[in-house]
């Protein structure tokens, strides 16, 4: 699985501009406390730039699958 970025909402959308909304549904956030893992890609990037002063971004969890011996 390639690496992610966990990224959460942590201030409100209220006196945003559309556009920074509209961006800030396209991650997948909903409210104040939502949060979504999303690939750690270039446009993904893009986006949290836009919206970096209400949300917070941290390394995705890392994820064992089941065939995984080591888990």
């Amino acid at each position: 699985m390639p690496a992610g970025v966990r990224i959460r909402q942590v201030r409100s959308s209220n006196g945003a501009s559309p556009a920074q909304r509209d961006t800030l549904r396209s991650l997948g956030l909903h409210g104040i406390g939502t949060a979504t893992e999303r690939p750690d890609q270039p446009t993904v990037q893009g986006m949290v730039r836009v919206v970096s002063h209400l949300v917070e971004v941290a390394p995705a969890a890392g994820r064992r699958s089941k065939e995984d011996p080591d888990g």
